[in-house]
């Protein structure tokens, strides 16, 4: 029903009833009537006088229908919005004792967190949660739009200075704990960022598989970014791959830029488009009233009927 022009107060379309009315009065033919004496005359009918007549005789009506139209409120419906969809995306930080190793300038670790602290620079609007985990996890920055709190992280979560038991790698437990973060949001897509130097244990067996049905299930797409030299381990490349994602192993600094303008890549920003919204419309129909007044002061000059 978008075609037709929507009102906000439609009841008030009643009233249109009174200026129809006067409409048929006018036209047909039971308005003013005057006879004029003629000696030896033969009067014409004058269809042409009477019908100017009448139209200037209509304009007051017509008036009273704008006027009726403008209080019910007019409206448009206006143009579709693009909107970009929002994506929430989980950073899943190792802090075990082997991201201390060497990795250019400084340590897995310290390369791993400014290369995500660029990577906010590409996504602008998303959300962002960041967790670290070992043995156990931690969530230190809840999802959220404003990334100010990345940018002081990296100093107090640096492997050397977490407790003992955050020295393994259990990346099957940080998996769900990142999945459970991310469905607690119902808009928009959902992505984990994995970044680790290691192999897990707790995927073994059919963990793996528990773990991909879970995050298929919830629609999480996993990216993993595997920070040292070696093979993945193919627990990791079968969860990234099977969700949607995948995996990198970037040799150096410039390397690990490089995999997360990928990601970016890949994980393309979505714009959907909202549905028209009724807005405001006086402006046609309040100009058309004032040609109409005009006309009907230009009329009563001349164009009316005499009293006598």
């Amino acid at each position: 029903m978008e075609f037709l022009v929507p009102f906000r107060h439609p009841w008030v379309l009643l009233g249109l009833l009174l200026p129809a009315a006067l409409l048929i009065w006018i036209w047909s033919g039971r308005g003013q009537r005057l006879f004029l004496p003629f000696d030896h005359g033969r009067a014409t009918r004058g269809k042409v006088l009477s019908t100017l007549l009448r139209s200037a005789e209509s304009l007051p009506a017509l008036i009273l229908t704008l006027v009726v139209l403008l209080l019910a409120g007019p409206q448009r419906w206006d143009e579709p919005q693009a909107k970009k969809v929002l994506t929430n995306i989980e950073f899943c930080v190792d802090v075990s004792g082997s991201m201390t190793a060497s990795f250019g300038p400084g340590n897995r670790y310290d390369a791993s967190m400014i290369a995500i602290n660029d990577f906010l620079n590409f996504r602008e609007g998303d959300a962002f949660g960041l967790t670290f985990f070992g043995n156990s996890v931690l969530h230190w920055v809840p999802l959220t739009t404003d990334v100010s709190a990345f940018r002081c992280a990296p100093p107090f979560m640096r492997p050397g200075n977490i407790p003992s038991w955050f020295g393994g790698t259990e990346i099957g437990k940080a998996l769900q704990a990142c999945r459970k973060v991310l469905t607690s949001r119902e808009e928009g897509d959902r992505m984990i960022i994995l970044i680790s130097d290691g192999f897990s244990s707790d995927l073994n067996g059919n963990r793996g598989d528990e773990i991909v049905r879970d995050l298929i299930a919830d629609n999480v797409t996993v990216y993993g970014v595997h920070v040292a030299g070696g093979s993945i381990p193919a627990p990791i490349v079968d969860i990234t791959s099977k969700t949607g994602g995948a995996v990198f192993s970037p040799g150096d600094v410039e390397g690990l830029a490089y995999v997360f303008q990928r990601i970016d890549e890949m994980q393309e920003t979505r714009i959907e488009k909202t549905s028209s919204e009724a807005i405001d419309d006086y402006g046609p129909w309040t100009l058309a009233a004032m040609a109409l007044l005009a006309g009907t002061l230009l009329a009563s000059f001349g164009l009316r009927y005499n009293p006598w």
